[in-house]
């Protein structure tokens, strides 16, 4: 597929705006599978760096930070994959944010330049995600980023990630999982 062939940044937030809470944070097969027919060609794109041009202005930075970060882990669900280019993800999303460009975009999908924040396992970046999070007024994105950084003080990672991702999972991790513990 050719880059002229593939979705466009405005095709990815209208497809995003339009699938809305209700998908954003639940498991869907089913959209899932839609998105992945529709943008997967797009994702190997921005995976390989491909899309860097989308960094320019703040609509397509926020369309390259979804795709890297929230399109990857519903594509690649229960995969080492869905966390792949959460690197890549992390480091656009902070180059964006030292921009302004998370208060240039419409404030309904402006949280998801804050979101590889939440999902890197470092501390630094949970204290970063609670910070920006606490800016929010989002009373909900605040209790997440509360949930997820005590995940990463209490154990240094995200249990739930150790089957696919190849780590062994500790007895105080397994007893987490057992009592509920989020699961991302």
């Amino acid at each position: 597929m050719s880059m002229s062939e593939l979705p466009s940044y405005e095709e990815v937030l209208a497809f995003w705006k339009e699938a809305g809470p209700e998908k954003w944070y639940q498991k869907d097969d089913e959209f899932d599978a839609a998105m992945t027919r529709r943008f997967a060609g797009l994702h190997a794109a921005a995976a390989a760096g491909e899309l860097s041009r989308w960094q320019d202005s703040p609509d397509s930075c926020l369309a390259l930070v979804l795709v890297l970060d929230q399109f990857s882990r519903n594509m690649f669900r229960n995969s080492a994959k869905a966390f792949a280019q959460d690197a890549q993800a992390l480091a656009i999303a902070g180059e964006a944010i030292e921009r302004g460009y998370d208060r240039k975009v419409d404030e309904e999908i402006h949280q998801f330049f804050y979101l590889p924040f939440m999902h890197d396992e470092s501390l630094a970046s949970q204290d970063r995600s609670l910070l920006l999070q606490h800016g929010t007024g989002n009373e909900s994105g605040l209790k997440f980023a509360i949930i997820h950084r005590d995940i990463i003080v209490r154990f240094g990672r995200f249990p739930h990630r150790n089957p696919v991702l190849g780590r062994h999972t500790t007895p105080a991790e397994q007893a987490f999982l057992e009592e509920g513990g989020f699961s991302g």
